[in-house]
């Protein structure tokens, strides 16, 4: 089974408007309310690819309620921890001439809900994967993907790490089976600016070094690198299409390399899923859909 943890889950709410003026009364051409939070958009994107998964996480309140409605009501399943105080957090995506985000601290999780989390993980047992999602609320260690790591080290999952600078570095030596920086987070952790795909593959590397198996790089329009654990160096220029839309193209990227890899355990064909699914994602208003990805799947071949 696959499972994908966000600590601090939300409801994405997108609107739109043309030529935003600060300062000034807008009226939005657009609403749109989703379950978001990069664990469920990992989960989405796994359900719409057919391939079966958990997701986990904390949820609060009224807003807390529709983010499970809203994630099970487009086909997900859930095993949430419900907090006794608080509400869920609502992540504000204004489409206008610029993307705009605003995102929300989101509740306070306390130590019995944390502990009782953690027993959910315990459980995970030999040939499970699990993916661990973006970043941990203020109320939580900064050591927490490290800990759930040392406690499933004995144990043979596939772990994704989708973190930065830190979080993601800490967890190094518990050899994940993959992380994805983009390559302005991977050129942040070694002071360098990486531009080019040639640029960032001796830093994909050191990562490898590090203890990642698999590092996946994201470049938005310059397209993606993969250095693989089998000694693979993989590149990828971008698909074409018109961006729409930005946000959970990078989960959408893991969600699609580890579908890819389920399928067929061959990381071309991984790493060219991983790709589909994160410019499907990009070149639509919502998380892609199966057949939007295979389009695109279909349109490019890797470098």
């Amino acid at each position: 089974m696959i499972y994908t943890v966000t600590f601090n889950p939300a409801i994405d709410y997108a609107i739109g408007v043309e030529n935003l003026k600060p300062g000034m009364t807008n009226r939005s051409t657009f609403e749109q309310f989703l379950p978001g939070g990069k664990g469920l958009n990992v989960s989405t994107i796994l359900n719409n690819l057919s391939i079966d998964n958990i997701a986990l996480g904390f949820i609060a309140g009224f807003t807390g309620a529709e983010i499970k409605r809203s994630f099970e009501a487009l086909g997900g399943k859930s095993d949430f921890i419900e907090l006794k105080n608080g509400n869920s957090r609502i992540n504000i995506k204004i489409k206008s001439d610029e993307e705009t985000e605003i995102n929300a601290a989101g509740p306070v999780i306390d130590g019995e809900s944390l502990n009782e989390l953690m027993k959910k993980l315990d459980s995970l047992k030999d040939g499970d994967i699990l993916v661990l999602a973006g970043s941990i609320p203020s109320s939580l260690p900064d050591s927490l993907y490290r800990d759930i790591m040392d406690m499933l080290k004995k144990r043979d999952i596939m772990i994704a790490v989708d973190a930065t600078k830190d979080l993601l570095l800490n967890v190094l030596p518990y050899k994940p089976f993959l992380i994805k920086p983009n390559n302005h987070e991977l050129g942040e952790i070694f002071g360098v600016t990486l531009k080019t795909r040639e640029d960032v593959v001796p830093y994909a590397k050191k990562l490898q070094e590090k203890g990642a198996r698999n590092v996946l790089v994201s470049m938005a329009g310059e397209g993606a690198v993969l250095v693989a654990e089998n000694g693979d160096v993989l590149k990828s220029e971008a698909p074409k299409g018109k961006v729409k839309n930005s946000v959970g193209a990078g989960d959408s990227m893991v969600a699609g390399f580890i579908a890819g890899w389920c399928e067929k355990q061959n990381y071309a064909h991984a790493f060219k899923m991983g790709i589909s699914s994160g410019s499907a994602s990009a070149f639509s208003e919502v998380l892609a859909t199966k057949p939007e990805i295979m389009q695109v799947y279909n349109s490019f071949d890797l470098i």
